[in-house]
């Protein structure tokens, strides 16, 4: 039963590419600004990290998806499902999380990494 939430969840990811590609451009627009500027944007960040000439500053989205039952179902089955069947596993709820990591030289934006299951 567990393939069921396994499958649905690879859907609802497989269909956030578009999402990813938006989330990028977004924040390619921030590469080579000032620190000040993604500051200003995005707000304060959740954690931040300063190593040698670096800074890296995370900002930590998360939210929760629903993965909705199998509804009940009537139709021809085996002697002992009497035609019916009762559906799949109970709804489910499933954390999604994304991680979004600058890394800023001298004041200026460098580069970002992301990390997460809600990335895109």
């Amino acid at each position: 039963m567990r393939w069921i939430v396994v499958l649905c969840l690879a859907v609802a990811l497989g269909a956030c590419g578009h999402e990813l590609a938006q989330r990028q451009a977004f924040l390619n627009r921030f590469v080579g600004q000032p620190e000040k500027e993604l500051v200003e944007k995005l707000g304060v960040p959740n954690r931040s990290y300063t190593t040698g000439a670096s800074k890296f500053l995370a900002y930590d989205e998360s939210k929760v998806a629903l993965i909705p039952p199998v509804p009940p179902a009537y139709g021809p089955g085996p002697w002992w499902f009497n035609g019916w069947y009762d559906g799949g596993p109970p709804p489910e709820a499933v954390k999604l999380q994304c991680e979004t990591t600058f890394e800023v030289t001298d004041g200026v934006v460098k580069s970002y990494t992301l990390r997460g299951n809600a990335c895109g």
